[in-house]
């Protein structure tokens, strides 16, 4: 049983094939543009720089925390505790699923059943293409995979995340206004192998005397070919002229190649498009500029994640209630060293925070039997609880 099988259950998989079937239209959207999505954007994946902004984002996001809040389904909650499925962590299910939206500008999250068709848990697929079709007035996104197989699923038992979404009433854009910008770096690369195989090679240039006709030329050619450039050749690497060959001169070549400032702009082009900066893909950035990354890049994905499974996996009276998926990050951890003591000391000596969420801050484990769900205050700070009336006296409204 492959991968396929054991995600789209055969009960699932039989409704499914009727739904493929039989649906005859496509769901009607507002615009123009057929509800379908097809995978345009894996070749920019094969650039070096894209593939470094990409896995930039990838990184940051795989540190997303996500939880389960709310009473509901408590089994389906123990199950997404441990992770999302069986075959991978939430870390490498959120790095696959930031790096599919980036590069297709649309991600796709399915249920995984078990044999009841209950579901266990989520996973991110990568179809080569997607359409919308109604199937007895349900909408289903229908799927198709590079291996030639098709599944369908009900829209509302997924979640779709999407980028650039303008034209299209549910799937993203392509990468189409980075086409440009690929191509110069690949027209550069290209110059630059160029380049390094003409820098391996002599190239001359000389002009003969005493050769009356064309053939003499030839025999000439062919007799300077063999006693210099054959395999069997014994000059030793040395070009011997005799004294009818005249101004002997080497060709230079010199490739063009785009200078600093041009290149700089080209890799500042494809930051500016997937929302990175140099520092951060090398990872050098600072304080402020992994909080202008989180606030940027990391958030919006968490939320539209957040919003998207808590969607998929509770129903609408169960979200009533107070039921969602929280993908979340502490926020703090992107302070510097000093910023974290700073805040330590000023928000632990006065009860604002707990041990734990101190250590938390330093990457601490918490401390054991529950040690750290606790707030100390200095001496000279005091819980309002704890107050006399002396102490408001002496530090309230009524002090002198």
């Amino acid at each position: 049983m492959g991968l396929l099988e054991k995600i789209f259950r055969p009960n699932e998989a039989k409704k499914s094939e009727n739904a493929l079937n039989e649906a005859r239209s496509f769901f009607k959207t507002f615009t123009a543009y057929s509800p379908v999505f097809t995978n345009w954007g894996g070749a920019i994946y094969e650039s070096e720089i894209v593939r470094a902004a990409v896995d930039a984002r990838a990184r940051h996001i795989s540190k997303l925390k996500v939880e389960t809040i709310g009473t509901a389904n408590p089994s389906l909650q123990s199950k997404l505790a441990l992770g999302p499925n069986q075959w991978q962590t939430w870390s490498q299910f959120l790095y696959r699923l930031s790096t599919i939206l980036d590069v297709n500008n649309t991600a796709f999250v399915v249920p995984v059943f078990d044999e009841r068709m209950i579901i266990t848990g989520v996973f991110p697929v990568l179809p080569a293409s997607c359409s919308l079709v109604e199937y007895e007035g349900e909408i289903w996104l229908r799927y198709q995979f590079g291996n030639g197989e098709y599944a369908a699923v009900e829209f509302k038992k997924c979640a779709l995340l999407t980028k650039h979404q303008y034209r299209n009433d549910f799937f993203g854009d392509t990468n189409f206004p980075l086409r440009e910008t690929m191509q110069l770096i690949h027209i550069q690369n290209q110059g630059i192998e160029e380049g390094v195989k003409n820098a391996a090679t002599f190239r001359f240039m000389a002009t003969l005397n005493n050769f009356s006709s064309a053939a003499d030329l030839a025999k000439e050619r062919e007799r300077f070919t063999e006693a210099n450039l054959s395999t069997e050749s014994k000059s030793g690497g040395f070009l011997l002229f005799p004294n009818t060959y005249r101004d002997v001169k080497q060709i230079d070549v010199r490739p063009y190649s785009i200078d600093a400032a041009q290149m700089s702009q080209i890799r500042e082009n494809v930051f500016n498009y997937f929302g990175v900066s140099e520092e951060v893909i090398q990872n050098k950035a600072k304080a402020d500029e992994l909080e202008a990354f989180f606030d940027g890049a990391i958030e919006p994905f968490a939320i539209q994640l957040s919003e998207a499974l808590t969607r998929m996996l509770f129903s609408e009276r169960e979200r009533a209630q107070g039921s969602k998926i929280m993908a979340t990050a502490n926020r703090l951890q992107y302070m510097s060293v000093s910023q974290k003591v700073q805040m330590a000391k000023e928000l632990g000596d006065r009860g604002a925070i707990l041990i734990d969420e101190i250590r938390e801050l330093f990457n601490y484990e918490p401390l054991p039997d529950g040690a750290g769900q606790v707030a100390p205050i200095r001496g000279e700070y005091k819980a309002t609880d704890d107050l006399t009336a002396d102490d408001e006296t002496e530090g309230g409204e009524n002090a002198e």
